[in-house]
């Protein structure tokens, strides 16, 4: 099952959340789920100009051009330049692309930063985040949410992005009633399986494409109230019943 078909298994109508909307990959098959409102944020221009156009003024669909965090004010988006082309997917507010050899060079754009908590949603049921090794200070932002919604989540989490984050990201979301799970060819695993020094061995360097097989950066948070009864769910779902 991939991140999209964890999110059609588990729907629910409501506000759903897309993270780093980058082209809409997430944001147009959210807003074909019955019931649903579309919230996405992308703080890089030229990948929002896209989102815009691709969304094309659907009612249902709240596009912002900002990034999202764990205060109010402005960040600086790091855009890794390689070989002279830009690599939207890796842009970041976490981290900087500097030191990583000739071919890489490092445009720095000053974008707004919100806080989720901010927009008082009550109505939130799933979550998509992508942020590049920014993933704590989202969730931190948007705590008082997440402990009113019990939104279901789907993360991307990658050390070569920040050294650590495997083991915060799902340490904070467990404080706050979540249990985090991945997936691998059918079989739902808890975090604790999760094998670090063999799963998540990846070039941090964005001309240097080379990762571990598996390479698992994919994790799925479930409210620990619904855990079991959503994971037989998917379970189902992977088994085509």
């Amino acid at each position: 099952m991939d991140e999209l078909g964890f999110h059609r298994t588990l729907h629910r109508a409501g506000t759903l959340l897309d993270v780093g909307a980058h082209d809409g990959g997430f944001t147009l098959p959210f807003a074909a789920l019955p019931g649903s409102r579309v919230l996405a944020f992308e703080p890089l221009p030229t990948a929002f100009a896209r989102l815009q156009a691709a969304c094309g003024g659907l009612a249902h669909v709240t596009l912002r051009q900002e990034a999202l965090g764990d205060a109010a004010g402005e960040a600086v988006l790091r855009l890794p330049v390689v070989d002279g082309v830009p690599n939207e997917q890796w842009a970041s507010t976490a981290k900087s692309y500097a030191g990583h050899g000739p071919h890489v060079g490092e445009r720095r754009i000053v974008v707004p930063l919100r806080r989720l908590d901010e927009f008082g949603i009550d109505d939130l049921t799933a979550v998509k985040l992508d942020a590049e090794g920014a993933e704590y200070e989202v969730l931190r932002g948007a705590t008082e949410t997440l402990r009113r919604c019990r939104p279901i989540l789907s993360i991307e989490i990658e050390e070569r992005h920040r050294p650590g984050s495997t083991w915060a990201v799902p340490a904070f979301l467990d404080a706050l009633g979540y249990d985090g799970f991945w997936e691998y060819w059918g079989d739902w695993r808890p975090m604790a399986e999760f094998d670090r020094a063999t799963m998540q061995v990846a070039s941090p360097d964005p001309a240097v494409f080379s990762a571990s097989d598996p390479y698992v950066f994919v994790f799925y948070f479930l409210p620990r109230e619904l855990a079991s009864s959503m994971l037989d769910r998917l379970r189902k779902a992977e088994d085509g019943n």
